[in-house]
């Protein structure tokens, strides 16, 4: 069995450092025994492997709850997430024993969301709207985990403003190697002290891969070296953009910065649109924010040299002036302590993602109807299409049908809602012309009352057989010639012309 999972911690107590995060996350589960508390739910902060989902089960073991657990493995849509988290929130169910769970008696089950943070367009489609609701209107304690929770607060305010976020930070080497020396005596493997501190400093803060490789080092071994543990590879460091800001506005160490910028998942580009949002409010000083600036304009200038001849060895000059440049700007001794600042036109182009996606298919369509650039339509031809569609009812037909618009797509053009009057009047009346009209009812004919037929082999007496008539013979006529139809007439009735088509 996996030491990660045989010496999982079972209780709160168990878990290695954050005494002050374990705290607050008791507390606000002893708070559901009064009722629905003010948060109904907790975001879990933190790096991987330092214990988050291991305090979260091992919370709702020491409260006698049961678990629904939604991970990343798992299909998230929003379909799934109602189905199974909402669901699960809202109405009773039973236990991992099958004991019946009766919420109206206090008994409660745990909703657990590990890797919130990690939702991927149409594969997760449908998730933060219901991740919100979830938030919001469960019934049962709520547990998010995320690894970066500025990436989930972006998409999801109510992340931010309707839950109890608990930061877990990096547990002490010291804390680790008491939990390791306990592992090792329990498996009956000797390590020598030395070789216990490189496990644990290696491992950066993650117990995980801690306890990984003190098993990698103890497979077939009874004593384990210094020597033995200096094989193990560093556990890789990766920071997010809010330490990366912190170092470059906040931090007394130009390199520091700039050695950062290489262990975060970021490139210049998007540096310069977080320090470009943080500047004017870190930099108060007006000799700091001159010189900041400069720098600032400095690195667009290498950014906009690698746009223009595809050279990205410019992105190292622009990295370094976005970091260490930017750092040594500030001369002054005041920084400011507010929070650091998401990009607004990251969040800006996030919220306005779909209408895009709109636009650029409207203009698509209308482009190949017309033979033109997409670009053209864009700019010439839209604002007059969305004046006509808004004026005459029967062009939005003509448009729909001609076009093969969507209602999202029609009520761009309208700048109404995909689900308003007018876009429902529009496919409704087109879905009316589709129908076939029904056929013509038959009609049963009257017979017509004539005499009645004498019996075969007589004939009537009363009725006598006609004498016919000889016709007069009409005076000969000379044939006439026909007059000459116009040559346009006789086209029109023999063949169509290109414009009847």
């Amino acid at each position: 069995m996996d030491w990660t999972e045989k010496y999982r911690p079972q209780t709160l107590d168990d878990v290695i450092g954050n005494p002050g995060a374990v705290n607050s996350l008791r507390m606000w589960a002893e708070s559901w025994n009064n009722g629905i508390p003010e948060k109904r739910a907790v975001v879990l902060i933190g790096s991987p492997g330092i214990g988050k989902t291991t305090s979260a089960e091992a919370l709702a073991r020491d409260m006698g709850w049961g678990i629904v657990e939604m991970n990343a493995s798992d299909q998230r849509t929003g379909e799934a997430i109602e189905n199974i988290a909402i669901r699960g929130s809202m109405f009773n169910t039973f236990s991992d024993r099958g004991e019946y769970l009766d919420t109206g008696k206090g008994q409660r089950k745990l909703i657990l969301l590990d890797e919130a943070d990690n939702f991927f367009g149409n594969a997760d489609r449908g998730a933060i709207p219901m991740i919100t609701r979830l938030i919001k209107e469960t019934l049962q304690p709520v547990i998010l985990i995320v690894n970066d929770y500025y990436e989930l607060s972006r998409k999801c305010s109510a992340a931010k403003t309707d839950t109890l976020q608990i930061t877990f930070q990096k547990p002490k080497a010291a804390s680790m190697v008491k939990a390791l020396n306990r592992i090792a005596a329990k498996e009956g493997v000797e390590v020598d002290p030395d070789a216990m501190e490189i496990i644990a400093e290696k491992a950066n803060g993650d117990m995980r891969a801690a306890v990984r490789n003190l098993e990698a080092l103890s497979l077939g071994q009874d004593h384990v070296t210094a020597q033995m543990a200096e094989g193990i590879s560093s556990r890789d460091k990766r920071n997010d953009m809010y330490s990366l800001m912190s170092a470059i506005f906040r931090s007394e160490d130009a390199m520091k910065s700039r050695r950062m910028l290489m262990e975060t998942d970021t490139d210049p580009p998007e540096l310069e649109l977080w320090v470009d949002e943080n500047l004017p409010f870190e930099y108060t000083h007006d000799g700091d924010l001159v010189r900041g600036y400069e720098k600032l304009s400095r690195a667009d200038i290498f950014l906009g040299r690698v746009t223009r001849r595809q050279y990205y060895g410019f992105w190292s000059y622009a990295g370094d002036t976005l970091t260490a440049g930017i750092n040594v700007a500030r001369m002054s001794d005041y920084h400011s302590h507010d929070r650091l600042r998401f990009p607004s036109y990251l969040s800006k182009m996030s919220r306005s993602k779909a209408i895009r996606s709109v636009r650029k298919s409207v203009c698509l369509k209308l482009a190949v109807y017309l033979h033109t650039s997409t670009r053209r339509v864009d700019l010439d031809v839209l604002p007059f299409v969305k004046q006509l569609a808004a004026s005459d009812p029967e062009i939005r037909v003509a448009m729909v049908k001609q076009l093969g618009l969507e209602p999202e797509e029609l009520g761009f053009i309208l700048d109404k809602k995909p689900d308003s009057k007018d876009v429902k009047a529009v496919f409704a009346a087109i879905e009316k012309e589709s129908e076939p009209e029904p056929p013509p009812k038959k009609t049963r004919a009257k017979a017509s009352k004539t005499a009645p037929e004498p019996p075969s082999g007589k004939a009537d007496p009363a009725v006598a057989d006609p004498v016919p008539e000889t016709p007069k013979e009409a005076p000969e006529e000379t044939p006439k010639e026909a007059p000459k139809k116009p040559a346009a007439e006789k086209r029109k009735n023999n063949q169509a012309s290109l414009f009847d088509f």
